[in-house]
């Protein structure tokens, strides 16, 4: 069985294993604050170009910005 066609909770178990064993031998590579930043950025980047996914997280935002805003309005 390869890998891509396991359970998804199974591989995710198995990265865990690794990463706790990468860090045990001290070969684990952690982010500077830099490296983080530049990560994210391109992330970002290549997110922002499915206009779709935008819409769909935006539409999502804005329900969830309504609906934060009734319930203290109901609170006060």
């Amino acid at each position: 069985m390869s890998f891509a066609t396991m359970e998804p909770q199974r591989q995710k178990e198995i990265a865990r294993q690794g990463g706790r064993a990468a860090h045990r031998l001290c070969v684990a590579h952690e982010f500077t604050p830099e490296e983080a930043r530049e990560a994210g950025r391109k992330g970002g980047a290549k997110v922002s170009q499915n206009r779709e996914y935008m819409c769909e997280i935006g539409r999502r935002g804005g329900k969830t910005k309504r609906r934060l805003k009734q319930s203290v309005e109901v609170e006060e």
